[in-house]
């Protein structure tokens, strides 16, 4: 399992003890304000979580507010946005395989877990 995870986050941080409490033998974490993602990697995220990509902006942000919010962008525009500032992405983001979850609530990423009967 993968997780886009911000240790700053409460959600982040439960999520990440969830997948432990459930014994998951190995999670990646990757601290994606360190690491963005590339938007290659944002369109595989979003395929996999099945939603388009101004589902995945945290829109309560001052940077989406100020600079974006109320404008007509492209779906590759919002991506583009999400890699040059990895802050409004929403978190955290679990992946298992083809499929992801947003953490939110961290109980979200139990339906990852139930593929395997856990």
């Amino acid at each position: 399992m993968k997780i886009y995870h911000n240790s700053k986050c409460s959600k982040s941080r439960k999520t990440l003890a969830l997948l432990k409490e459930y014994s998951v033998s190995h999670i990646q974490i990757i601290n994606y304000l360190e690491v963005p993602p590339s938007f290659k990697d944002l369109e595989l995220i979003l395929i996999k979580l099945e939603i388009s990509p101004i589902e995945l902006v945290r829109t309560k942000e001052e940077i989406w507010k100020n600079n974006y919010k109320g404008q007509q962008i492209t779906d590759d525009e919002i991506i583009k946005v999400l890699v040059e500032n990895p802050k409004l992405i929403e978190r955290p983001i679990v992946i298992k395989g083809n499929r992801a979850v947003i953490g939110r609530p961290p109980e979200n990423v139990l339906s990852l877990l139930s593929q395997d009967g856990i």
